[in-house]
């Protein structure tokens, strides 16, 4: 029987091919602000996470699947960030997460195993210069999705994807010359930026029954970037 699977914010990028992935078993809803790039077969519903309440929202009355792709990139040195700009990190990232799952709670209940997809970033285990803001609401997401596969077990598998850099349109300024790509790749011991389709096969698995015995990790998809140290 095809799962309903609802992806917050999967309009493109690594949302949109999670999407692709899925579609042709699946019944695919993504609720995202834009439809600009929405793969064939999907349903759109307008939504912002910032501003929009999800229970308000016309949604099948059970949810198998949910991943959560809102996220920013803001890299700037910590004498330069304001706690202004930490508010609106923490907000997109993880309060924002929060409110979506609190809200979809009774229709992830109907589920028989219902699946939480969620993202964090390599620089979380990693420290990075730059990356106050991001690794700190990131590391929240982390924190949370630990504590609610725990509460949850077994009725819901909740699961996070750690990823090094990726050619998606949120990085476009961190990968828009060959050389700023060539810079980035150098970085990770596999010898390249992550793709989508890295990202998203691992998000599609872990909506699967092939993942029905992994709940509450994190997983790495960094080309080797967190555990490896080949200099």
């Amino acid at each position: 029987m095809a799962k309903n699977i609802l992806l917050i914010g999967g309009s493109y990028g690594i949302g949109a091919e999670i999407a692709n992935e899925l579609k042709n078993e699946n019944n695919i809803i993504i609720a995202s602000r834009s439809n600009d790039s929405l793969p064939d077969g999907v349903k759109h519903i307008k939504f912002d996470a910032l501003e929009d309440d999800i229970e308000k929202i016309e949604l099948p009355d059970c949810i198998d699947g949910l991943v959560y792709c809102p996220g920013s990139i803001n890299l700037k040195p910590f004498k330069s960030m304001s706690i202004e700009s930490f508010r609106e990190d923490l907000e997109l990232n993880f309060i924002s997460l929060v409110r979506v799952v609190h809200g979809l709670l009774p229709r992830l209940k109907k589920s028989d195993q219902a699946s939480l997809v969620f993202f964090s970033t390599v620089a979380v285990k990693l420290g990075m210069p730059f990356h106050t803001s991001v690794a700190a609401s990131k590391g929240a997401i982390e924190g949370f999705a630990k504590a609610l596969a725990a509460e949850y077990a077994p009725s819901f598998r909740v699961n996070v994807i750690a990823p090094s850099l990726t050619d998606t349109p949120l990085a476009e300024k961190l990968l828009n010359s060959d050389s700023k790509k060539e810079k980035m790749a150098e970085r990770h011991p596999l010898k390249r930026v992550g793709k989508r389709e890295d990202i998203a096969s691992v998000a599609a698995f872990l909506l699967s029954e092939k993942s029905s015995w992994i709940t509450g990790q994190i997983i790495g998809v960094d080309g080797g970037l967190s555990n490896l140290n080949i200099t």
